[in-house]
């Protein structure tokens, strides 16, 4: 997604939550680069669900070698004709791509004055580009920063019905060893995202 590059300040925790959700759009985008491997190497975590698995994926990383794992993202998400998982809201909402949920996501994209980059050939409503958009809107990427009312809105109409079961599609594949650990940090971050914006008033 194309954004101005603005220096915006927002408070630690929301921060913290932007950095999150850009960190599994990178990782769902294509295979990690070595400085995003590192990056991961050096995660901590505490003592609940989201911080567990942040030190999971952080110990495997540690002893994940690049080739498979980009072997491992292209059997996942690329496949001979397709992947394992098709990780696109349309899918797994309706059981099929390009349809209404995508059409919704790009009217609010429109209206959120949020582009597609020029070198994205993917749906837009795939699941790496929800989380770039969230954290985008988080950070103020797109314009000023999202209030919790207009985060929890895009929130619920085009992550929250389908990404923890799509995390948890991954933690659970088959050929899921490396993205196993991603796919255990996003489901339990999207419960906790889940938790709070249902305390969030409209």
């Amino acid at each position: 997604m194309t954004a101005a590059a603005e220096n915006i300040q927002i408070a630690e925790e929301d921060a913290l939550r932007a950095d999150l959700y850009d960190f599994l759009g990178l990782l769902l985008a294509k295979p990690p680069s070595a400085d995003l491997m590192k990056q991961a190497q050096s995660l901590s975590g505490d003592d609940s669900d989201l911080g567990q698995a942040i030190q999971a994926l952080s110990r495997i990383s540690k002893v994940a070698k690049p080739r498979s794992v980009e072997s491992e993202f292209n059997t996942l998400f690329i496949g001979l004709g397709r992947g394992e998982l098709l990780p696109y809201a349309s899918y797994y909402l309706t059981g099929f791509l390009n349809e209404k949920p995508l059409a919704t996501l790009r009217g609010d994209m429109a209206r959120l004055a949020i582009t597609r980059a020029e070198n994205v050939y993917e749906p837009e409503d795939n699941i790496a580009s929800l989380m770039e958009m969230m954290g985008g809107m988080i950070r103020g990427r797109f314009g000023k920063p999202a209030d919790l009312a207009q985060q929890k809105e895009f929130f619920n109409k085009h992550i929250g019905l389908w990404a923890g079961h799509f995390f948890a599609d991954l933690e659970a594949a088959k050929n899921s060893v490396f993205y196993a650990a991603v796919g255990a940090t996003g489901k339990a971050f999207m419960e906790i995202e889940t938790q709070a914006f249902r305390m969030t008033p409209d």
